[in-house]
């Protein structure tokens, strides 16, 4: 059976990256970006990063340029944002497609798995220490919510 360990994906450096790296941690995966009504998330993120990662707990950021060209920088520009801006020391990866043709091998993964398409930016994966999938939310569904937060509990 494929889980999230079976990827391989290039990090916002360029650098190819095992996402069997991540074995044996609770992981979130996003698609984010920088000029979208729920940037201001990468603040959340970042705090629920914070406080979890010393249980084993990751936050994978993926740009994405597919919802109304709201993330059109490079990766150099991406990354020079999200740490300017937001002071984001969560992993971050290079540009991807979440949807339609193009849609990368991971995404094809998480929306196979979710039986959910990425709808916005900052759709939002979780998965346990396994590799698998356990939950899609929403966009709307914001980094504090006590939702999110006791879902990734239960998973420690």
């Amino acid at each position: 059976m494929t889980t999230l360990f079976d990827f391989s994906v290039k990090n916002i450096d360029g650098q190819e990256i095992k996402l069997s790296d991540y074995q044996g941690k609770v992981a979130l995966i996003v698609n984010v970006a920088s000029q979208c009504g729920y940037t201001p998330q990468y603040k959340g993120l970042e705090a629920l990063y914070k406080t979890y990662k010393d249980q084993g707990f990751v936050v994978l950021g993926f740009p994405s340029n597919d919802f109304g060209a709201q993330e059109p920088g490079s990766e150099e520009q991406i990354k020079q944002f999200c740490g300017l801006k937001y002071d984001v020391t969560f992993d971050m990866f290079s540009k991807v497609k979440v949807k339609g043709a193009a849609k990368v091998d991971i995404y094809k993964y998480l929306t196979e798995a979710t039986k959910a398409e990425v709808q916005w930016n900052f759709n939002k994966f979780l998965v346990d220490k396994s590799g698998n999938v356990v939950k899609y939310y929403a966009s709307g569904v914001s980094p504090d919510s006590p939702e999110l937060k006791k879902d990734i509990e239960a998973l420690f």
